[in-house]
């Protein structure tokens, strides 16, 4: 059975055309021994088959942008519907699958493969970080299982589009894909929260009925105290068990549900930078701005239209 991931010989960035008409293609990117993606666009309204049968132990994120497929796992008897405007994450430690495109109007998927290796290289000495749970997740018998599924945002876009035209450039492909990748890595897996299997009973209801609060009203959210109050407890104890499960505070937790509710506003590019600060909180455009820029690297202005 052939590895995956091991097609680069003489050139560390291969691109390969499975299916090409005209404006349709479905195109396969080796950008190193470990790193692969699939770049598909079809409107002929046919069905279109992917299979994948290797013993990888291999992290995959589809982005659906248009369309939808779905992936039918042969070892594991189970089947995906993977959804129009959306990013998933799945692991696998051993792979007899397709990935069958439905026949629709028009459909734009990007494929996102990482080898187990590529994360090995990232681990953290802390087991709660996302890297080591994927990680250790495809060391087990794993033949297909969702992890998880969140909307496409505009920054994910901004990024895959890097990356698919990372092939324009002339002058070391790989090395500019692979950071473009790691960039797309960094943004998806910061989504993910993950709960510490030592937490106790208490901890976990508090935490979870806080951040249920703080999702519902991250715009204008209560204080602490009465935050506090709703969760059952007090101001010193919900401040540190949230830190704790979190690894950040009530703030700047806030903070973060509020940049993320604005990268999805500017995906659907209905508002205005100004009417986005505002709908997620803001009072100043500047301002929301500026921690924009802080928390993602690139300002708003950037990941509109042109």
């Amino acid at each position: 059975m052939d590895s995956f991931f091991f097609n680069i010989t003489d050139t560390s960035y291969k691109i390969t055309k499975s299916y090409e008409n005209k404006e349709e293609h479905i195109t396969r990117v080796d950008i190193s021994n470990g790193i692969v993606f699939f770049d598909i666009y079809l409107n002929s309204q046919k069905e279109q088959s992917i299979h994948v049968k290797n013993l990888d132990r291999m992290v995959a994120i589809p982005v659906t942008k248009k369309g939808s497929f779905k992936i039918e796992d042969h070892i594991g008897k189970k089947c995906f519907d993977v959804k129009n405007d959306s990013i998933s994450i799945f692991t696998s430690s051993r792979q007899d699958i397709t990935l069958t495109i439905n026949e629709t109007k028009e459909t734009e998927i990007f494929v996102l493969f990482i080898a187990d290796f590529i994360f090995k290289r990232y681990l953290s000495s802390s087991q709660s970080e996302v890297i080591n749970f994927l990680y250790n997740n495809v060391q087990e018998e794993v033949s297909c299982e969702l992890i998880d599924t969140q909307p496409i945002d505009a920054l994910s876009l901004y990024i895959i589009d890097k990356i698919i035209n990372t092939k324009s450039d002339t002058h070391m492909n790989s090395i500019r894909c692979e950071h473009n990748v790691l960039e797309f890595m960094i943004h998806r897996f910061d989504l993910l929260d993950m709960i510490d299997d030592e937490l106790s009973d208490d901890e976990i209801c508090i935490s979870r009925s806080s951040k249920a609060i703080l999702l519902r009203s991250f715009a204008s959210p209560p204080t602490i105290e009465i935050l506090a109050h709703l969760c059952a407890t007090n101001e010193t104890s919900l401040k540190k068990i949230f830190k704790k499960v979190y690894k950040t505070t009530i703030y700047g937790y806030v903070q973060k549900l509020r940049l993320e509710k604005a990268n999805l506003l500017l995906k659907e590019q209905l508002l205005n930078i100004g009417e986005i600060a505002k709908e997620v909180g803001y009072k100043h455009q500047g301002h929301f701005s500026k921690l924009f820029y802080e928390h993602y690297g690139v300002y708003p202005k950037d990941l509109l239209k042109k």
